[in-house]
């Protein structure tokens, strides 16, 4: 078993998912929604990568902002 992290955040009307373990992700109108959708994608994706060739470990993170002057 592999536990998987995830963030989610609002863009316009929708919640969008991303899985930091794979590349994967998915969306909703809902939290719960989103990350429903993102547990489905993730299954779907790993029908076809059963041995997790492209999972990679993720250990700490950080979620952060930052201004960009372009």
């Amino acid at each position: 078993m592999k536990n998987l992290k995830y963030i989610i955040y609002r863009e316009g009307d929708y919640y969008v998912s991303q899985c930091l373990n794979i590349e994967v992700a998915s969306f909703g109108t809902s939290i719960d929604e989103a990350l429903s959708n993102l547990k489905e994608a993730v299954e779907l994706y790993l029908e076809d990568d059963k041995s997790l060739t492209h999972f990679h470990e993720v250990g700490e993170f950080m979620l952060g902002e930052f201004a960009l002057h372009a």
